[in-house]
């Protein structure tokens, strides 16, 4: 462990540098002396600066020397006796050796010593000085004294010749004035001659060469002293004992009255011999120093000291300090720790460490055999222990329930300051962590250390989350803790992981209810909100769907209505007169694939698949259902498979046929008639083809469904009336009367069995015919004509209501309809006796829209017919069915009705409004 003057005075160091190359003019302030405590301590002179004084300033010290002021370099402080020692938080001591140059020496028994310390704070021109002297006596000189200090070895050895003690009276009187400086003269003198330095080569040098090297010797009035900085080019490294030691070995010649004398002197301090465990610091010192020690000798005395004061047994045993000897080694033991040291922090490669450093101090006075000779040795060992790793531990105190991330961080020394947070969002100060509404505190313990802890909600904004099971969440919070170590400031880090799992999650969930006609869908929102997708039968729900299904959201669920016929409803069972339909629903997380929640919901809807017309017409609707996924309605057939769907989609076959056709079989009971016919899945025989003989699968059809109609045979009706005499003979009466026309829609073409009033609202597909008949009826008059004069859809059941389509316009056709009317021809039957009383059109079933968006899915239709008088065709209407002038008429759009041309009738006529509807729209799906 070498000693190196620009780390034992490194504080003095810094000073210097800034200060002491170009010191401007000084505006001194001499304070009082508070905060400084000066003492003696054996042949030392020790200064004391507290660091309440010091903090926050540099240092600059003078010696004072009279009425001179010498600035102590780190060169000259060392050639001259002086050393300084702070810790990091400015506690400083400065030692004075009482051989210094600048002391004041009264016959070596009385010892006055001066300082002038100034200190710097913001700038060179704001100093505070501060003067401290100090009288000290010593005189328990040895025969020999050995210092060694922080930055220089010292010797100092009694001149002893035969009248010393008046030679040294006559000298001290003669030279006293040059005995306190440096002489800038010739060692002659000074009365120093030369000196011969043993490397162990001889090298000699005269005063003024030895000074300039570094060097400093002087005499007194009974000693002469030599001082050497360490590793200087006259002194070498010696191994003693196993512990290495720097030697200065010098022969001083000096002028006597009796003529030239000649002194042997050497000093060997160590600069290592330090062991360490965790606990124990052990500082090892050879038992015998050569080439201090020749021959026998023996220990009469051996001190241990702190900071270069005694201790006494007492205080070292309540310390606990050992000081021992073996046979080659003095031992002194310090517990790592002691509170005369001092902890430090450190970072290197930005990891945490300790040093502790203590000061101990050995005094050993030693006596050769056979003579009166003592050697005192003294030294004073700054001990730094190697970096000790000192990782710091975090403790987890969260409580998950309590919703708070709870961590300690720790524990440091009190030079250590947390000066940010890294978060996953960013790196945030303390303040403006605490700001953010997180808790950042400071934790002091009594032995000096502290700790950090740090509380985040779970709820915060740098909190992670996820899920790793549905109904689980798993809070994350990295950090990264940015502390400094004061006062250098040198930052290191520090990375905690903290997670904690709740059973917090509340998963969303659906329920359901039916009416005749829709599935009513409700979804409420769990803890997480919407985050999920949903599943409406094997279809995501996308903004289109959703759209469809009038979807509704708040900010607690949303909801969906879903007619019973929609594409995504599955069909379970189909019975006569209703349909089982089911609607599935699925809630799951699309990240990891979760089903959150589902709903299966089953109603009975009113559905009539099978009619029968009081004319002989069967009607069927023959519905796709689950049990056969792969079925194609437009495959189904009756019996007779050339009777095939009059409208089929992929969901749907609607059948139309009389009973006495497509294979419908006839069953006769007491007083009705069954008819039964059959909608299956039907395949030719290969083999009977060209024979036409019709061929079922050996197995049973994938779809069977019965159609069965019941017919009353014998009715029995009772007419009553009663007989009334007539008084008088009947006569004729004028009376009026009203002519009745109606207005029906036929199930199809054939125009033979229509809807009644309680079948409404029909429902049709879009573009799917609409044969609507206007009758005039109760009249045989064959000079009556009826004419549609005009007809035209709206949304609502108000004929004047808008939005308005025109179908027939002065009794033709919308030209302008991309789907025009059809008028259907007239013949008379069994129900129709004079074909001039109807008329008959069809339309394709439509809907409004606007914008691209179904305004309603129903329809009312109206028209204006008039009755003409055959006879009398003068204008108008009466002209008869799309009879038109020559002008072309025009047509309504879109509800706009006031700019159609109407032709006047004449009074050989009669108007009657009708209107037909509500007629429902289904979609395909």
């Amino acid at each position: 462990m070498k000693r190196l003057e620009n780390i034992l005075l490194w504080n003095l160091v810094a000073a210097v540098t800034i200060l002491g190359q170009a010191r401007p003019n000084k505006k001194q302030n001499y304070q009082s002396n508070s905060g400084l405590k000066s003492d003696c301590a054996g042949n030392l002179m020790r200064l004391s600066l507290d660091k309440a004084l010091a903090v926050g300033n540099q240092l600059e010290v003078e010696a004072l020397n009279g009425t001179q002021q010498i600035l102590l370099t780190p060169t000259l402080a060392a050639q001259c006796g002086y050393s300084m020692e702070s810790d990091p938080w400015g506690n400083t001591r400065i030692y004075t050796s009482l051989m210094a140059c600048y002391v004041d020496n009264k016959e070596d028994l009385t010892f006055n010593a001066g300082l002038r310390l100034h200190m710097y704070s913001q700038s060179p021109s704001d100093v505070v000085s501060h003067d401290v002297t100090q009288t000290c006596s010593y005189t328990r000189w040895a025969s020999r004294e050995i210092l060694c200090d922080r930055n220089y070895m010292e010797v100092s050895n009694y001149m002893a010749t035969p009248d010393s003690q008046a030679e040294a009276k006559g000298q001290t009187q003669e030279n006293n004035s040059k005995m306190n400086a440096i002489p800038e003269a010739s060692g002659a003198a000074h009365g120093i001659w030369k000196m011969t330095f043993y490397t162990p080569e001889p090298v000699s040098m005269v005063l003024r060469e030895a000074e300039q090297a570094g060097y400093g010797a002087m005499k007194t009035a009974n000693r002469l002293v030599m001082r050497s900085p360490y590793n200087t080019a006259e002194t070498y490294s010696e191994d003693m004992a196993g512990v290495p030691m720097e030697v200065f070995r010098v022969s001083a010649y000096y002028k006597a009255p009796q003529g030239l004398n000649v002194v042997n002197l050497a000093a060997a301090c160590p600069t290592g011999g330090v062991l360490f465990t965790e606990d124990v610091i052990s500082w090892h010192v050879p038992r015998r120093v050569t080439p201090l020690v020749d021959g026998g000798f023996r220990i009469t005395e051996m001190h241990m000291g702190i900071n270069g004061q005694r201790l006494d047994k007492s205080q070292m045993a309540t310390r606990g300090y050992s000081l021992t000897t073996t046979d080659f080694h003095i031992v002194m033991e310090i517990p790592v720790g002691s509170p005369d040291g001092y902890y430090k922090s450190h970072a290197p490669d930005y990891q945490y460490h300790i040093t502790y450093t203590v000061e101990p101090m050995l005094e050993v006075l030693w006596r050769a055999d056979n003579t009166q000779e003592d050697t005192r040795y003294k030294v004073l060992f700054p001990i730094t222990t190697p970096l000790m790793p000192r990782p710091p531990h975090s403790q987890d105190h969260t409580v998950p329930e309590g919703r708070m991330f709870s961590v300690h961080v720790g524990t440091f020394l009190d030079d250590v300051e947390l000066r940010n947070i890294t978060f996953s969002t960013g790196v945030l100060s303390v303040e403006e962590s605490n700001a953010r509404g997180f808790t950042v505190e400071e934790h002091s313990f009594p032995n000096g250390t502290k700790s950090f802890s740090l509380k985040v909600p779970f709820d915060a904004g740098v909190v992670l989350q996820h899920n790793p099971e549905p109904l689980a969440t798993v809070y994350s919070l990295p950090l990264v803790f940015g502390f400094i170590i004061l006062p250098e400031e040198t930052p290191f880090a520090h990375p905690v992981d903290l997670q904690a799992s709740l059973q917090d999650v509340v998963p969303p969930s659906v329920t359901g209810t039916c009416d005749q006609n829709l599935f009513y869908i409700s979804v409420t929102y769990g803890s997480q909100g919407s985050n999920f997708e949903t599943m409406v039968g094997p279809r995501q729900l996308t903004p289109e769907l959703a759209e469809s299904y009038h979807f509704n959201e708040n900010r607690t669920h949303y909801s969906l209505t879903v007619p019973y016929t929609a594409k995504d409803v599955a069909y379970e069972l189909l019975t006569t007169d209703s349909v089982r339909a089911r609607l599935d629903m699925l809630l799951y997380d699309p990240q990891n694939n979760w089903v959150l929640t589902d709903l299966y919901l089953a109603c009975n809807f009113p559905l009539t698949t099978t009619k029968c017309h009081s004319n002989g017409t069967i009607t069927a609707l023959a519905v796709k259902v689950e049990s056969v996924p792969n079925l194609n309605p437009g495959s189904l057939t009756l019996r007779d498979q050339s009777c095939k769907p009059t409208f089929a989609d992929d969901r749907f076959a609607y059948f139309s046929f009389s009973a006495d056709s497509c294979g419908t079989s006839r069953i006769f009971f007491d007083n009705y008639m069954l008819y039964e016919n059959e909608i299956g899945l039907y395949y030719n025989n290969k083999h009977n083809f060209n024979k036409g003989a019709a061929y079922t699968s050996p197995v049973d059809p994938d779809y069977k469904q019965l159609i069965s109609c019941y017919y009353m045979v014998n009715d029995t009706q009772t007419v009553s009336f009663t007989y009334k005499p007539r008084s008088e003979e009947p006569a004729a009466e004028i009376g009026s009367g009203q002519l009745m026309v109606q207005m029906r829609l036929s199930h199809d073409a054939s125009y033979e069995l229509f809807y009644q009033a309680e079948d409404y609202p029909v429902v049709r597909f879009l573009r799917q015919p609409l044969y609507f008949e206007v009758e005039l009826k109760e009249s045989a008059d064959p000079q009556l004509e009826l004419i549609l004069e005009n007809c035209w859809a709206t949304l609502h059941e108000d004929r004047t209501s808008l939005p308005s389509w025109d179908i027939i316009v002065d009794s033709c056709e919308n030209h302008d309809d991309s789907y025009m009317t059809l008028f259907h021809p007239v013949v008379s039957d069994s129900r129709i006796t004079l074909p001039s009383h109807a008329k008959r059109f069809s339309i394709k079933m439509f809907t409004f829209t606007q914008d691209e968006e179904v305004l309603k899915d129903e329809i009312y239709v109206h028209c204006d017919a008039v009755i003409c008088d055959t006879n009398s065709r003068a204008d108008g209407s009466c002209r008869g069915q799309c009879v038109q002038t020559a002008s072309t008429s025009d047509s309504r759009h879109q509800g706009i009705k006031g700019g159609v041309k109407r032709e006047q009738r004449s009074t050989d006529s009669h108007q009657t409004r009708l209107s037909s509807g509500p007629i429902l729209l289904v979609h395909k799906l």
